[in-house]
């Protein structure tokens, strides 16, 4: 899953954006509203925190812009100001949450989560497809009750694809959503993931669908239909 955190004090960004690498997100970093609009409209984020005094462009309006452009990403929005009238004016811009400065990292990766598993139809941080468990609240994974040892990138992928089940996902999708901007992208390492991961939670549990990209699927249940 992949962030983008728009905020221009250094110390806190690189806070936030160490926390969430930790928890095993990919992490983009814009300091200013003007490069935190292009990267939102250029890039295909899970989620978005966007403090509101931003430099050249204000919070406010750069969430405007996406949402009059059309990006449907969730968006938490981190402010210093507790006045109730700047909440309003930010769920009306099109925010999906609020959270006032300062505040405990724990409570912004829960309301992260929440809103991620939301836009992606969940009720809960653990995803259940069949006897594979994903619980990304811990960013860890089982398979018959039993942990799998996973590393960041093959967790990053599995839990994309755990919060998408069922569907087909292209190489291209992956790798837009498992690297963050820096990253050197290649899509043929996603060959090399999906490999590792099937070979640690199961070879039947990935789905190639010829020219089109991967499945997640419950082999039990994909057995019984045919």
């Amino acid at each position: 899953m992949r962030i983008l955190v728009v905020e221009d004090d250094p110390d806190l960004s690189r806070q936030l954006a160490e926390a969430l690498k930790d928890t095993g997100y990919a992490v983009d970093v814009a300091d200013n509203g003007e490069d935190g609009h292009f990267m939102g409209d250029t890039e295909p984020y899970d989620a978005v925190i966007l403090d509101l005094g931003l430099p050249i462009i204000d919070g406010i309006s750069v969430l405007q812009k996406w949402r009059a452009d059309g990006k449907t990403f969730p968006v938490l929005i981190l402010t210093a100001r507790d006045q109730w009238s700047e909440k309003v004016s930010g769920f009306d811009a099109g925010a999906d949450d609020y959270l006032t400065k300062p505040f405990h990292h724990e409570e912004l990766l829960a309301r992260l989560r929440a809103l991620m598993r939301r836009a992606a139809g969940h009720t809960t941080d653990s995803i259940e497809i069949g006897d594979l468990l994903v619980d990304n609240r811990a960013a860890r994974c089982f398979v018959e009750g039993m942990p799998i040892k996973l590393t960041s990138h093959e967790f990053r992928l599995l839990s994309y694809m755990a919060m998408h089940k069922g569907r087909v996902i292209s190489r291209t999708e992956l790798v837009e959503h498992i690297y963050d901007q820096d990253f050197d992208r290649d899509s043929n390492t996603i060959e090399v993931f999906v490999g590792r991961l099937r070979r640690k939670i199961g070879t039947d549990r990935i789905e190639t669908v010829r020219g089109l990209g991967y499945r997640l699927i419950d082999p039990e249940n994909a057995s019984k239909k045919s």
